[in-house]
């Protein structure tokens, strides 16, 4: 059973940061393109950051320069450290696993999801 669980998320001060992370099961970590995706209230969600298994990264605004995504194949797990985070930044965000760069299909696979609340 394919398992992606997020946490490290919670309420943060402006300008603080915090460190998601997901742990992966159920399939071939080190076969997917591991992704951070967010959805703020009545918005669309968005990709925030992916990383390609061999580690090849690609970041997407408008959280480009505050974040950075990693990943321990070894684990089966993905990070996202976010830095001056910004009250727009408020949203749920999500793992994703998929298997085309910067592509999300119906085959892919997603967490359920952590809140990141920062206020204004």
């Amino acid at each position: 059973q394919v398992q992606l669980v997020e946490s490290g998320g919670g309420l943060v001060q402006p300008g603080g940061s915090l460190r998601l992370s997901c742990a992966a099961s159920g399939f071939t970590f080190d076969n997917y393109v591991m992704n951070w995706y967010r959805q703020a209230p009545g918005k669309a969600r968005e990709l925030v950051a992916a990383i390609k298994p061999d580690g090849i990264t690609s970041y997407l605004f408008p959280m480009k320069g505050r974040v950075t995504i990693s990943r321990d194949n070894a684990k089966n797990a993905v990070y996202l450290q976010m830095n001056s985070l910004k009250s727009e930044d408020t949203a749920v965000y999500y793992c994703n696993a998929g298997r085309i760069f910067l592509t999300t299909t119906g085959d892919d696979f997603w967490g359920q999801g952590t809140q990141v609340t920062v206020p204004s």
